[in-house]
């Protein structure tokens, strides 16, 4: 890895001088900065060279500030003009809070930045158009929506772009939205007609020259980049298909103070909350917005100051809580993962977990939201409410106490994407060769002739039309995606409908439409807000409901999109903890006594540790894989003949068929050979797939195997030994 750690330019004081004049008089004395963080002073060289770049630093490091610094005085030293620097990040409630500090910044040197998301006014983006921004900060849905609008000359607005910033860019990769970024990134250095220089702004990950070669994209061989970390730990070991612990000279501990609790309930966790570090600002992260919900609702029964942030709220109600909880102090604010990446909620004292995050990325940026005042240590309490909980929750803390970090790796085979491309860059060229399309994207895989199926399928099924040669948006593609000017062609990802919540004009957000189906007994209420509201009617046509306020009894509940389950790694370090081996964190004695209750009662029946277990209690006969559900789904559709065909794979057991014997065990492992099989796929499952409609159905569902299956980790438990038992009984 290149790490502009190891630069003397790093080290002495002239690297500074490469900054504009007029950018370093302000840093030292409008800012009042009398030097630069080593991410900052590092970043320096390669940014104002041109090479493109990830930088690495803990959330709060100073990365906007690293990115900022070069690239404003490369714009003032090569006399850039029109808008020169795009800033993409992955949130537009992150876009708000960074909007006025790059334009400060960028006014230093006489020059503007401004904003243009989803929520943007249709006269600020008419005067974007007029009067181009030196600095654009958007998200590429938005860019793309540029491109193909037919308000945007993009050719004017666009064309003059140097580089692009990419906030948060872990988020990115290891989501669809990455491969729909870099296809538009792709097509951007079409309309420029040069290569665009890209930085990537991250915390800690796992793999990060990995991020820096999928940042690239298809100039990835003949462009020069670097990864930027100085004083980063990096992970030291692989956990996948290794046993190997670190030592501990090779892992440092790290900086924190971390508590791990056992409440019970969510309700015990209300408690708690109210009573502890009373006059302080705390922020709770929940992993659902029904949990947000019904803990907001129940620290404001317990007079509480809350306020609520998560995806489902209107953007008023979220705007509302930003505001306040910025400027509020005895408070707490309960979200989920919308406060995790790097916006800003004020002089933050506390943070605090009910049950766990799925990743030690994601508990990394939530305990980096602490600790920025001098004097003052990261922290993080854990309130677990249930056993599963609790394991988890310790397990994550055992592999953030090695240093270990999951890599980041983009979804396989996105198909549905190459479609929702081809079908959006037609309709920003009005007309496409039937011989050259590929090169709207410089030859970047998989939006290359590798494509040609889908293509081919398009142009079969109506959504592309031919003619002399050309393709032409075909009239399929309109009545699909053609409403308010294909403004479904920009949204590279998707998530069940949802019904507007309305308390007279004011809207309050979107609800779930089962909330307003099941059947339940009384009137029905539901939970927003943090607040009960009956409702009052149902708009079914316009998917509105209308409601008022109540005391209390309502509902939140929302479906959850994606692919569920844990991974490999962390299903094994709880196995580990399973296995006696405890978290260097503070363990409450509730905490204590709850896990040594699941090791005396559950551990002799799951856990072994020279191998997995296969038990055995009457007719329920269970494989403890301790793999994680991807695993579990390749391992259950590899082994057919001796797999329940009718379970759903869990994250740490398969159920095996009942009349299963040790010979039928090991002649169905032998028949495996060298070759394991694609999960099996719910046919609903493809629907969750956005564009799917656009795909031969034999991909789409192919598409959505690829993003089931874990064959590394399969093949690594199919390596151990196994022991069968037989039990009486089970928790």
């Amino acid at each position: 890895m290149a790490d502009a750690d190891s630069s003397p330019e790093t080290e002495g004081a002239d690297v500074l001088d490469r900054l504009d004049p007029v950018v370093l008089h302000h840093i030292v004395n409008t800012l009042g900065w009398s030097d630069l963080r080593p991410l900052q002073r590092a970043a320096i060289t390669p940014l104002m060279e041109g090479e493109d770049a990830v930088l690495l630093a803990p959330t709060a490091g100073g990365k906007t500030e690293a990115a900022c610094f070069p690239l404003l005085s490369a714009m003032a030293e090569q006399k850039w003009t029109g808008t020169s620097v795009l800033y993409l990040c992955p949130l537009k409630a992150l876009l708000n809070n960074l909007v006025s500090r790059v334009d400060t910044y960028t006014q230093w040197l006489g020059r503007r930045a401004a904003l243009w998301h989803g929520d943007t006014k249709e006269s600020q983006r008419q005067r974007i158009r007029t009067e181009a921004p030196d600095v654009l900060l958007t998200t590429p849905e938005s860019l793309e929506a540029m491109l193909i609008g037919v308000k945007t000359d993009h050719a004017r607005l666009l064309g003059s772009v140097r580089a692009v910033v990419v906030d948060e860019v872990h988020a990115f990769a290891g989501d669809d939205r990455g491969w729909h970024l870099l296809a538009v990134l792709e097509r951007l250095e079409q309309v420029t007609g040069r290569p665009i220089q890209r930085i990537g702004l991250s915390a800690t990950v796992g793999n990060p020259d990995q991020l820096l070669d999928w940042l690239q994209g298809a100039g990835v061989e003949t462009r020069a980049g670097r990864v930027v970390a100085p004083g980063v730990t990096l992970p030291a070991f692989e956990a996948v298909g290794s046993d190997r612990k670190p030592t501990a000279e090779e892992v440092p501990r790290p900086a924190g103070e971390v508590e791990l609790d056992y409440v019970g309930s969510l309700d015990n966790a209300a408690k708690l909350i109210a009573t502890l570090h009373r006059g302080e600002k705390r922020l709770v992260f929940c992993d659902s917005r029904a949990q947000v919900e019904q803990l907001g609702a129940a620290l404001r029964a317990r007079e509480v100051t809350v306020f609520l942030s998560h995806a489902s709220l209107s953007v008023d109600e979220r705007t509302r809580s930003e505001q306040a909880f910025a400027e509020a102090r005895d408070c707490v604010i309960v979200s989920t993962s919308t406060l995790e990446l790097g916006i800003d909620v004020g002089d933050l004292d506390r943070v605090i977990q009910i049950d766990s995050p799925a990743t030690v990325a994601s508990f990394l940026q939530r305990i980096g939201r602490t600790g920025r005042r001098a004097g003052t240590v990261r922290n993080c309490l854990f309130l677990t409410t249930r056993k599963d909980t609790l394991l988890q929750a310790a397990g994550l803390l055992l592999l953030w106490s090695r240093g270990w970090v999951e890599p980041v790796k983009p979804p396989p085979e996105p198909r549905h994407l190459v479609a929702q491309q081809l079908l959006a860059v037609t309709l920003q060229q009005h007309k496409l060769g039937d011989q050259l399309w590929d090169r709207q994207w410089n030859g970047l895989a998989p939006f290359d002739q590798s494509a040609a199926p889908i293509l081919r399928h398009l142009t079969e099924e109506g959504f592309l039309d031919s003619d002399g040669g050309l393709l032409f948006v075909g009239p399929e593609a309109e009545r699909r995606f053609g409403k308010r000017h294909f403004i479904e062609l920009t949204a590279s990802f998707t998530a069940p409908p949802q019904f507007t919540v309305l308390s007279g004009r004011t809207e309050i957000g979107r609800t779930d439409p089962s909330v307003l189906t099941e059947e339940r007994p009384g009137p029905r209420r539901l939970l927003l807000g943090g607040r009960s509201w009956q409702v009052t009617y149902i708009d079914w046509l316009r998917k509105r409901v209308f409601v008022e306020p109540a005391d209390s009894g309502g509902i939140a509940k929302w479906m959850n999109g994606g692919i569920a389950g844990l991974t490999y790694a962390l299903t094994r370090a709880m196995r580990e903890v399973m296995l006696g081996e405890d978290p260097p964190v503070v363990l409450t004695r509730r905490a204590q006594a709850r896990l040594a209750e699941q090791r005396e009662s559950d551990a002799p029946d799951t856990v072994h540790p020279d191998g997995t277990l296969v038990t055995r209690a009457g007719n329920d006969v269970r494989w403890w894989t301790w793999a994680g559900y991807r695993a579990n789904a390749t391992l259950a559709a590899t082994l057919q003949s001796v797999t329940d065909p009718l379970q759903r794979p869990t994250d740490c057991w398969l159920r095996l068929r009942e009349d299963l014997d040790p010979a039928d065990w090991h002649a169905a492992r032998k028949s495996v050979g060298e070759s394991l099989v694609l999960p099996d796929v719910d046919p609903r499952a493809v629907r969750g797939l956005k564009f799917s409609a656009a795909l031969p159905e034999r991909l789409a569902i192919a598409t959505v195997a690829a993003r089931l299956a874990d064959f590394d980790s399969a093949w690594f438990v199919l390596s151990e030994a196994v022991r069968f038992v037989v039990s009486s009984d089970r928790a």
